[in-house]
């Protein structure tokens, strides 16, 4: 099983590509992680057969939260997470980012920089969007660096919008227009290599 229709996405230190069937498990970990997803996230636990059947199913379901694309380094083809895409709203015109860096050990590295960066040029390059957002919970510290490092502006806070942990938590609102990215220094977007 390889997830079809999906590019692969050369960057510098990384590749995005299509999850395949020997990913599944080690992806369906990450997922399924409190550690990784519950601290700063709304956390349920998946079955491996409704996550393989997310998965495949995401490329034609702009509203999924599957993983879309595998985070992989090319020095040594180490799989380092996974990123997605999704529309958010039933009305407005935009499409929110997220990631997940599964491998804790490899984190701070700049590799989420990165693979966000990858994904963002792709958006841009293959849909007629204006804007891509993201959103995070605001004690997410890591994320928002990212973010912010990728020069996604804080357009605002939705306070009291994501409950987790027992508690209600306020989510931060970020987002970057064509026109932002495009200025952006190129060291911030990797180019785009297709699959051969």
């Amino acid at each position: 099983m390889t997830v079809s229709g999906l590019p692969l996405l050369q960057g510098y230190a990384l590749r995005l590509r299509a999850p395949a069937r020997a990913d599944l498990p080690k992806l369906f970990d990450w997922y399924n992680d409190p550690e990784n997803v519950a601290p700063f996230d709304r956390f349920s636990l998946d079955t491996a057969e409704s996550f393989e059947a997310a998965v495949l199913a995401a490329p034609d379901d702009p509203r999924s939260l599957a993983p879309r694309f595998v985070v992989e380094r090319v020095q040594d083809g180490l799989v380092l997470g996974f990123v997605g895409h999704y529309q958010p709203h039933p009305v407005l015109e935009t499409t929110d980012v997220w990631y997940v860096l599964g491998d804790r050990s490899q984190r701070g590295k700049g590799y989420g920089k990165e693979a966000v960066g990858l994904l963002v040029d792709y958006l841009f390059h293959e849909a007629t969007l204006a804007r891509v957002g993201a959103t995070c919970d605001v004690e997410n510290v890591a994320s928002y660096r990212v973010l912010e490092g990728l020069r996604f502006r804080r357009e605002g806070t939705l306070r009291s919008a994501l409950f987790h942990h027992a508690r209600w938590h306020d989510v931060l609102v970020y987002g970057v227009t064509r026109p932002e990215w495009a200025e952006a220094p190129r060291s911030l977007n990797p180019t785009l290599v297709p699959a051969p």
